[in-house]
C-alpha cells in the first residue's frame, strides 16, 4: 500500500468551477483535492460543499482536506461552526487553518497563549466531528518553522492538531530538509510546489530537492497527502507536467 496520496490544491486553479478542477486531477492520475474555503468551497456553504464531495467521490477522487481561512485567535475570520459544518458536508478528515497573523519571532507569551487556546477550542469542535485541524506551515504565522510549530502544539495540547508542510521560500535546501525531518511525527500533509523566491517554476526543477523531501518520510514510515500548490503560468499544462514528475518521484521512493 501506497504511504502517498497525490494530489491537488484546488486553489491554484481559482478560475476553474469545481467540476473542472475534478476533471484536470483525474487527468492528471492524481487521487486527492485540498478544496480551498475562499472560491470552491465557500466557509458556510454546506450545499455547495455537498455537490462538491459528490463531485469528487464519483470520480474516485478523495477530498484529502478542507483549505479553510480561519485564522486562529484571530477577529477577522469565519466562525469555525461555518467552517466546520462546511467540512463535514465535503467529507474533508483535515481542516487547513492559519496560526494567528505574526511571525513566531515577532509573537510575545501572551500572544502564543492566545493562539494556543483558540487552538484547543476549535481542535475540541473538530475531534467530535472525527476532523483534524492542521495548521498552514507559513510566514505570517506562528507555524513559520518547525520549532515554534512544536512550542504552539504543545501549548494547544490537544491529539487532534497537526501541522501542514511545505518547502519555506527563506530557508536554505539544508534547512528544509531539518524542518520536514522534524516535524514528520505531527504532518498531516505538504504542500508541493517549486519556487525559486516568488517565481513559479516546474516541479521538475526541483527533482533532487524533492527526492529527499520524500526519502525522510519513507525512511519514517509517514504517511502524508502530497498536494501540488501553485504552478507555472498557473497554466493546466504545466500542472499535467507536476504531476507526472510527482508520480514519478513516489514510484522511485516507494521502490
Amino acid at each position: 500500500m501506497s504511504l502517498f496520496t497525490p494530489g491537488l490544491v484546488s486553489i491554484t486553479f481559482r478560475k476553474l468551477i469545481p467540476a473542472d478542477v475534478v476533471t484536470l486531477v483525474s487527468k492528471a492520475g492524481l487521487f486527492g483535492i485540498e478544496w480551498g474555503g475562499d472560491v470552491h468551497v465557500p466557509h458556510g456553504d454546506v450545499k455547495t460543499a455537498a455537490t462538491v464531495r459528490r463531485l469528487t467521490e464519483a470520480a474516485g477522487l478523495s477530498t484529502t482536506a478542507y483549505g479553510s481561512y480561519y485564522r486562529v485567535g484571530g477577529d477577522d475570520s469565519p466562525e469555525f461552526d461555518a467552517v466546520l459544518d462546511t467540512a463535514v458536508a465535503l467529507g474533508a478528515p483535515v481542516i487547513r487553518v492559519w496560526a494567528g497573523n505574526r511571525d513566531s519571532a515577532d509573537a510575545d507569551e501572551a500572544y502564543v497563549d492566545h493562539v494556543a487556546a483558540d487552538a484547543h477550542r476549535i481542535a475540541d469542535l473538530a475531534r467530535a466531528a472525527g476532523i483534524i485541524v492542521a495548521f498552514e506551515y507559513h510566514r505570517g504565522t506562528i507555524a513559520d518553522k518547525a520549532s515554534a510549530t512544536f512550542a504552539l502544539l504543545a501549548r494547544a495540547n490537544h491529539p487532534a492538531l497537526r501541522t501542514l508542510w511545505q518547502p519555506s521560500v527563506t530557508e536554505t535546501v539544508t534547512e528544509r530538509l531539518a524542518s520536514l525531518e522534524a516535524v514528520s511525527e505531527i504532518l498531516a500533509h505538504v504542500h508541493v510546489f517549486q519556487w525559486k523566491a516568488t517565481d513559479r517554476l516546474p516541479l521538475s526543477d526541483g527533482d533532487a530537492e524533492w527526492r529527499n523531501y520524500l526519502d525522510i518520510l519513507v525512511k519514517r514510515g509517514v504517511p502524508a497527502s502530497l498536494l501540488i500548490e501553485f504552478v507555472a503560468g498557473d497554466e493546466p499544462e504545466a500542472f499535467l507536467a507536476d504531476a507526472r514528475t510527482l508520480r514519478n518521484w513516489i514510484a522511485q521512493a516507494e521502490g
